[in-house]
């Protein structure tokens, strides 16, 4: 019997360091054999640049003269065998030809693997529609995508297939909005790592509830959990992973697997993905009562902190993860135990910068007829940071060393990174979401106090003249400078009056809060020095040291 809503994903048939080639072959067969008909590869599965193609090489070979419908998917560099997205018209381009042509034929289906920081959303998209309007895809889909990038992509492609982590452990497309939105115009869903990864297949099948159910239908523990990720909702294929020809004869079987109520019921019980089943707000909304939840949302360093004392003070309960510990999802949790016990007033003061993250509170409140206010800081990135950063000399007294922010865990320790991760993922609040109130809060700085400084990039610093009357602070960027070097430069400052910074941290992405242009230098000096940055001049040369001093406010001449 053919199973049309489960296939193979092939990925570590060439990307498995112990990967075989004629086991491979007999792995894809026996799945067709099985009655698999969808087969998900990607031109970069292999082992790097000098190995592109070869799953779709594999899977071409393996199912020359089958019918199947072929998944593959484009838009992913493998520098030095790394995984890099490469959004690029031209890259998306010739991946899609590369690939019709390792497949030796027009490709069923050709998705953008992952979104591209780089390059801009809609230029990916109309890249991957022009592969469609030529003739060389004969359909076009999305990977690893959240709800805006989706709805974005529905104005200016017919995007057909959407490919998602989906299993019973992960629920993520259901709450971000992306399943629904899916349902709602009739685009399959691919449930990719359908059992959870390789890092937690095994907890996942030791499932008492998936050995039971296992055993009552004479198959393994396996297939009732893909069985369970079908039943999510009808527009989901799963496409479960296999390295040996027994394991492709087994999938299928998920497929054909008819659960009845009570089963279903049981899993449900267990797994929260099929709790979360995509159905409206209004199916599960308790009957109204006095209450609210109050969510203050933005990034690290947005202000959630300075306000939160504020709704603490009328009576608010506040939760938050920082002191809490565990997860956004555990904290949901505390919130669903804390409504149940009788609190009428909550606050909750943490990132929630994705859909995914707000529907879980939202949906908790809905189950207990409680209302939900959001407010949304909308800090702009570099007040943000100079907010991170003031809370850090505030508790530590100084700037913290990369290694000390690689093991910090407090929110007073937090790397550059950690915010340019959250904007990465940034879906800004709608109403639509379920609040009954949203409220965009823009930041406002409050004025310092302090004295005047000349603020003096290293690269000026042969040219300083010393100026008793002025406060001087030379700052700049010396990558493994060695320690003559160093305090060479310290002198030479010493003899201008001037007290000297440098950041010594390596090039790369920014793992430090001192490299210039991030401003950590200057509002250390600034703590220590009862200085005014807004009062203060900031002698530069080059476009960094001008976008520092607009971060901190100072007036910038460059030379």
């Amino acid at each position: 019997m053919t199973s049309l809503r489960v296939g193979l994903g092939c990925m570590r048939l060439s990307t498995s360091p112990e990967r075989d080639d004629v086991s491979a072959l007999e792995t894809i067969r026996a799945a067709h054999d099985a009655g698999v008909r969808w087969f998900d590869t990607a031109h970069s599965y292999g082992f790097g640049e000098d190995d592109l193609g070869h799953n779709e090489r594999l899977v071409a070979r393996a199912l020359a003269g089958r019918d199947a419908f072929v998944v593959t998917k484009g838009g992913m560099a493998r520098p030095g065998g790394q995984w890099k997205p490469d959004g690029r018209a031209s890259r998306i381009r010739s991946d899609a030809e590369a690939s019709a042509t390792a497949l030796g034929r027009p490709i069923d289906a050709l998705l953008l693997h992952v979104p591209d920081p780089s390059t801009a959303w809609a230029t990916s998209v109309r890249a991957l529609k022009r592969v469609l309007d030529d003739g060389v895809a004969r359909s076009i889909g999305l990977s690893n995508v959240n709800l805006a990038r989706l709805d974005e992509a529905l104005a200016l492609a017919p995007i057909s297939i959407v490919q998602l982590a989906l299993s019973l452990l992960d629920d993520e497309p259901i709450h971000s909005g992306v399943l629904a939105r899916c349902l709602e115009r009739g685009i399959v869903v691919m449930a990719h790592t359908p059992l959870g990864g390789p890092k937690r297949v095994s907890k996942l099948l030791k499932s008492p509830v998936l050995g039971e159910l296992a055993a009552r239908h004479g198959v393994s523990a396996g297939t009732i959990a893909i069985a369970g990720v079908l039943a999510v909702a009808p527009n989901v294929v799963a496409i479960p992973g296999a390295r040996r020809a027994e394991v492709s004869r087994s999938i299928s079987q998920a497929g054909t697997l008819s659960l009845s109520v009570d089963e279903l019921e049981a899993l449900r019980s267990g797994f929260r993905a099929l709790r979360s089943a995509p159905v409206s707000r209004a199916a599960t909304e308790a009957p109204k009562r006095e209450g609210e939840v109050v969510m203050l949302m933005g990034l690290q360093g947005s202000g959630k902190s300075e306000q939160v004392s504020a709704w603490v003070a009328k009576g608010y309960t506040r939760l938050n993860r920082d002191t809490a510990g565990g997860t956004l999802r555990d904290l949901a949790a505390t919130v669903d135990v804390r409504l149940r016990e009788g609190v009428t007033r909550l606050v909750l003061d943490n990132t929630y910068v994705t859909r995914s993250t707000r529907a879980q509170v939202l949906e908790v409140a809905a189950r207990h007829g409680v209302e939900v206010r959001g407010v949304w800081f909308d800090t702009p990135l570099h007040e943000a940071q100079v907010n991170v950063i003031g809370r850090m000399l505030e508790a530590h007294g100084r700037l913290l060393s990369p290694e000390e922010l690689r093991r910090g865990i407090e929110n007073t320790m937090l790397p550059p990174m950690a915010q340019l991760r959250l904007l990465r993922e940034l879906e800004l609040p709608t109403a639509e979401e379920g609040f009954a109130a949203l409220e965009m809060l823009g930041f406002v700085r409050r004025p310092v106090t302090g004295v005047a400084a000349r603020l003096v990039a290293l690269e000026r610093l042969d040219a300083l003249t010393a100026d008793p009357s002025l406060l001087t602070f030379v700052f700049g960027w010396k990558p493994d400078a060695p320690e003559s070097e160093l305090a060479e430069l310290s002198a030479r400052a010493t003899a201008l009056g001037a007290t000297l910074s440098l950041c010594v941290h390596p090039a790369g992405p920014p793992t430090c809060w001192c490299r210039p242009p991030l401003p950590g230098l200057l509002l250390a000096f600034a703590r220590n020095a009862g200085v005014d940055l807004a009062r203060s001049e900031l002698l530069g040369v080059t476009p960094s040291h001008e976008v520092m001093g607009r971060v901190v406010g100072a007036q910038v001449s460059l030379a």
